[in-house]
């Protein structure tokens, strides 16, 4: 069992300050020295492992600001680590645990909460965008429902950087009701994109194609997924509707994700789409959508469903694709961490997300690692 004992401190460890990275306003992210939080009630408090840079991250930072113009807030929701101390109403067990973060802090009053479906609460705090997140050497949790312990000590911490986009690319899969044996086309090898991949292979998914039109993407996903049966394809130098085809036995798609938000690629999964297939869309879009007339014409002729993918399903009705997660990282049968290609602590990181911003800097995964 791994220790955690070096995370644990007395009375007087609220005495201390902590790095943490914050936006003061649109452009203006920086690290600072703040207190170390107490947590009171329910809380817990976690000690950052490591906090994965979101795609929303960036343009939060740099064009957006955060979601209520609330400032300064430490950013990042993509985090997880060790629970380090609770407030009095918390279980005391929980101290010295290791596991992810759901940032979702739901009203638990409005009729999608009532009904389990929290990512679509219609007034959400959120953990990162709303409220304090995990661009920090510690965060406060509101309590342990958000906390989804890992059992396996011999995981890296930084996968629980990345835990939150795997539950989102699970999550993609599920709503397109993916079946074991249907064949899946997948626009986009970003980390969402690949992982979305090795879902369809775990769920039984018997031909698995990726389509990406940055040759550095290409190759590096390549390099990732070609032992597990998964097919890469340049999608502007490949003929893909016939790329697909030669790997499916001559026919389309059952399921195509877009993961891009481009409407080119909006467009031509439509035309990837066998009849009777599902579009599922998750990707957001940069700008207005357009389609041709015979894109829009065959999703009727084909009688096509669309589908909207929007974040995770928390809840343990059926499956809870967080605590799937987590066990199927355990178990090694999820591997997440191949993806990170670039890791920066909490002084480097302004740094790494402005790169990522104006394009000095490319990657797949970029993460805040405590071991960094």
């Amino acid at each position: 069992m791994a220790d955690f004992s070096r995370y644990l401190f007395p009375s007087s460890f609220h005495d201390r300050t902590m790095k943490a990275c914050r936006e003061h306003a649109i452009g203006d992210f920086r690290t600072d020295d703040i207190p170390v939080p107490k947590p009171v009630g329910e809380q817990l408090l976690v000690r950052v492992a490591a906090c994965g840079v979101c795609g929303s991250d960036v343009p939060r930072i740099y064009s957006l600001g955060t979601s209520k113009q609330r400032y300064p807030l430490v950013i990042g929701h993509e985090f997880g680590g060790t629970i380090v101390e609770v407030g009095p109403e918390a279980d005391q067990s929980l101290v010295g645990k290791r596991g992810a973060i759901f940032p979702c802090i739901p009203c638990r009053k409005c009729p999608s909460c009532l009904s389990g479906n929290y990512a679509m609460c219609e007034d959400y705090d959120y953990l990162g965008s709303r409220s304090d997140g995990g661009f920090a050497e510690y965060c406060l949790i509101p309590s342990a429902w958000h906390f989804v312990p890992m059992s396996n000590p011999d995981i890296p911490g930084d996968a629980l950087g990345i835990v939150e986009p795997c539950v989102v690319a699970q999550h993609t899969l599920r709503n397109a009701d993916l079946r074991a044996g249907q064949s899946v086309l997948i626009f986009g090898a970003g980390p969402i994109g690949i992982m979305q991949a090795r879902w369809a292979k775990i769920f039984g998914a018997s031909t698995v194609v990726i389509s990406e039109v940055i040759d550095e993407k290409v190759e590096f996903a390549r390099e990732r997924v070609s032992d597990e049966g998964i097919l890469v394809v340049n999608g502007l130098k490949d003929d893909l509707g016939a790329a697909f085809r030669n790997a499916n036995e001559g026919n389309l798609a059952d399921i195509v994700v877009e993961a891009t938000g481009s409407a080119a690629a909006f467009g031509q999964a439509i035309e990837c789409t066998k009849t009777f297939g599902t579009v599922a869309l998750m990707g957001n879009p940069a700008r207005d959508t357009t389609l041709k007339l015979s894109q829009h014409s065959t999703i009727l002729r084909r009688e096509l469903t669309l589908k909207g993918v929007w974040n995770s399903h928390y809840l343990d009705d059926t499956i809870n694709e967080w605590a799937f997660t987590v066990r199927m990282i355990d178990e090694g049968k999820m591997r997440v961490t191949d993806l990170i290609t670039h890791r920066a602590n909490l002084d480097d990181l302004p740094a790494l997300t402005k790169g990522i911003y104006d394009r000095s800097i490319s990657i797949c995964k970029a993460i805040y690692s405590e071991g960094a």
